[in-house]
This record gives structure tokens, sequence and C-alpha cells, in this order.
């Protein structure tokens, strides 16, 4: 676990165990196995669950998000970067904020990136590479699958 600003940490699987607590809220951008075991399934959940891509639960925020070697689709992807980074939004300073993934190489950092860049102005946002490249200083770690590094090319402008 890393933390890339003050207290919001970036982190894997086992990271999550080490952020609990009242003093912690945790984004957990993994379908296997915290998006299932939260939301009560196992393999893939109806598109039309109304949990499909975001859940809540004991003040956490659990992502049907995986790192797939194809870009991800916007259309589901969008409204999980938006609840995340107004996840963080409303924790960071109030809390610690862990996001983690089951790596804590890909997709948990792009999200801890996005958040940096898009919200809290602490690194550039006019460009991915830009972003990218501030963000591997403070999380060296970071090495974007196949698939979230086209999204992240391919709608870095879009995102907010």
């Amino acid at each position: 676990m890393i933390e890339v600003i003050d207290g919001l940490y970036v982190g894997d699987e086992q990271s999550c165990r080490r952020a609990s607590g009242e003093d912690w809220r945790v984004v957990h951008a993994c379908k296997h196995p915290c998006h299932q075991n939260a939301v009560g399934y196992k393999g893939s959940l109806p598109q039309d669950h109304p949990e499909y891509l975001t859940s809540k639960r004991d003040g956490d925020l659990y992502l049907n998000i995986v790192d797939m070697d194809r870009e991800l689709s916007h259309e589901f992807t969008e409204p999980i970067v938006a609840a995340t980074l107004e996840f963080v939004e409303e924790h960071l300073g109030e809390k610690q904020v862990l996001i983690h993934c089951n790596k804590g190489q890909s997709r948990s950092p792009a999200l801890a990136m996005l958040y940096l860049a898009k919200r809290a102005s602490e690194i550039p946002d006019e460009s991915y590479a830009d972003a990218r490249q501030e963000f591997q200083d403070l999380y060296p770690r970071f090495q974007p699958g196949q698939g979230v590094d086209a999204y992240l090319r391919d709608y870095w402008s879009a995102l907010e």
C-alpha cells in the first residue's frame, strides 16, 4: 500500500485487510472476489441488476471491473470511474481512502491517477501521457493492462 497524496492510498488485495476500521473507506476495484462477495453472486451478474456496476456496503464502494486485454467499454467503465471519483472526493479528508485491485498494478492506480488529475489537480490532466508520467513517480508499480491503457488513451479528455 502506497500513499500517493495525503490520505489517499493505492494497493493490492492484501491492502484492504490492513485498511479496516472507522478511519478508512475503501474502493474495491475488482469483480472477484470483492464485488461478487459484496453483492452475493458467482459468475456474472445480469446487466439489469441495480448493483451491476457499483455497490456500496458498510461505507465502502465495490466495483464490477476487470482488466481485459481489449479496451474497456466506455458505456460500463465511465459510470464506474464517475462513482469512484465522487466517492474519493466525498471521503478524502475525513477518512483515509484506499483504492485497491487484485495486484495493485492497473485498475486501482489508474483510478487514483484519474482522481489526482481530474479532481485534485495534483498532476497534469492535459493528456494521459503527461498524467501517467507524473503519476509513475508517485506510484512506480503502475503497469496498466492493455484494456485499461487503451481506455485511458482513448477517453482521457472525456473523463471528469
